[in-house]
C-alpha cells in the first residue's frame, strides 16, 4: 500500500524520490509527490519520515487495522514519534530513540 500524498501540502522539495529504496518516488510536471508503481511499494515508511512537510502518509493495511487508521511518523533529532490512531479515532503515541547524532 503506498503512501497517501497530500498535494496541498507536497513542496516540491523531491526528498521522497531521493530516499524511495524501490525508485518508486517521483514529482509530476507541478512538483508534486506521486508513487508511479503502487503495487510495487513495501510500505517502508522511509519517504514518509524524510518528508518535512508532512505531504505523506502510510495507510494501516486494512488486514491490519481498517480505513481510516493510520500511522504517522514525525522524525525528530534523536528520536521519532509515531502516532498511531485506529479506525475508531483512538490516538496512541510513541517514541522510539534513534541512532542519529
Amino acid at each position: 500500500m503506498p503512501p497517501v500524498v497530500y498535494q496541498d501540502k507536497c513542496q516540491g522539495c523531491g526528498k521522497c524520490e531521493e530516499i524511495c529504496p524501490g525508485d518508486l518516488m517521483e514529482l509530476n510536471e507541478k512538483k508534486k509527490a506521486f508513487c508511479r508503481a503502487k503495487r510495487d511499494c513495501w510500505d517502508c515508511m522511509a519517504c514518509v519520515k524524510a518528508c518535512r512537510f508532512e505531504a505523506l502518509e502510510t495507510r494501516i493495511p486494512y488486514q491490519l487495522g481498517y480505513y481510516p487508521a493510520r500511522l504517522i511518523p514525525k522524525v525528530r533529532e534523536k528520536e521519532i514519534e509515531w502516532t498511531c490512531i485506529d479506525i475508531n479515532g483512538k490516538v496512541d503515541k510513541f517514541l522510539v530513540k534513534t541512532h542519529n547524532k
